[in-house]
């Protein structure tokens, strides 16, 4: 049994001309301690999966399910990281994994050394009591990502994580995601990242899901069978063959909805 199974979902919005779909008939699935990427242009519908699987909405059709039962609602075994951050202005960012914590059986003795063990885990340390407006972008994110962390969640989510980020800081970030998930210590042990480059999606996943333009259909997977870690094949021939086989699925689609080749990871 798979650890999410997503079942022929689609997901209609209104809009002032009727009803928007935005997803069609989507279905495959995530197996534990996999590193899965969800790949599309802007508008797909890869953030919508995400957050279906989050709990945080729900399909107009099909079903969403995780360890064989149906996402009702949000679930304390799966975290998401949000790709504006999302944290709350006028606390620290210590606070902000308080908060987290708020819903957990633990004593406020332990809830205060879970915060400041993950921050420091996400080189964070000495900047617990600083507020978000105090810190860099990639500070941010590593707080949001300490956050979702601090739960100890079985799945970890991301959506277009790095993508406000700056090179350098979006490429420190990447490697501190494959080292977490590379530790089999702790959890969590299954990663899903929402992207549009096709770059990150080779460089961090073992499987990737293709996605057409709106409405978002699955249009192929990709099975990525390069040795890690993968930042030293960036420039190798077998990683732009991943490339090349991805857009060529793009390619696919009309030249008018293809995506243009996003600029590469090195």
């Amino acid at each position: 049994m798979a650890l999410i199974d997503i079942r022929n979902i689609s997901k209609n919005f209104a809009g002032p001309k009727g009803e928007l779909l935005a997803l069609e008939n989507i279905s495959f699935t995530i197996e534990d301690k996999e590193f899965l990427a969800i790949i599309g242009p802007s508008g797909c519908g890869k953030s919508t999966i995400l957050r279906m699987i989050a709990g945080l909405d729900t399909p107009s059709k099909g079903q969403v399910l995780f360890q064989g039962k149906p996402i009702k609602g949000p679930n304390p075994q799966i975290s998401m990281v949000f790709q504006n951050f999302a944290l709350l202005p006028w606390k620290t960012a210590k606070e902000n994994i308080l908060v987290a914590l708020g819903n957990r059986n633990l004593s406020p003795e332990q809830r205060e050394e879970t915060a400041r063990n993950v921050l420091k885990r996400l080189g964070l340390e000495g900047f617990e009591d600083d507020y978000p407006n105090e810190l860099s972008g990639g500070m941010k994110q590593r707080v949001g990502m300490a956050r979702a962390l601090a739960v100890a969640p079985d799945v970890l989510l991301m959506d277009e994580p790095f993508s406000s980020l700056d090179e350098i800081t979006a490429r420190e970030l990447r490697e501190e995601v494959l080292r977490i998930w590379r530790d089999r210590t702790a959890q969590p042990d299954t990663f899903v990242i929402v992207t549009h480059l096709v770059e990150e999606a080779v460089l961090l996943a073992d499987r990737i899901v293709v996605m057409s333009p709106r409405p978002g259909r699955v249009i192929g997977e990709v099975k990525v069978d390069i040795p890690r870690p993968r930042p030293d094949y960036v420039r190798s021939p077998i990683f732009f063959q991943y490339i090349d086989q991805i857009e060529d699925l793009f390619g696919k689609q009309t030249a008018h909805d293809a995506p243009e080749r996003p600029e590469l990871l090195i």
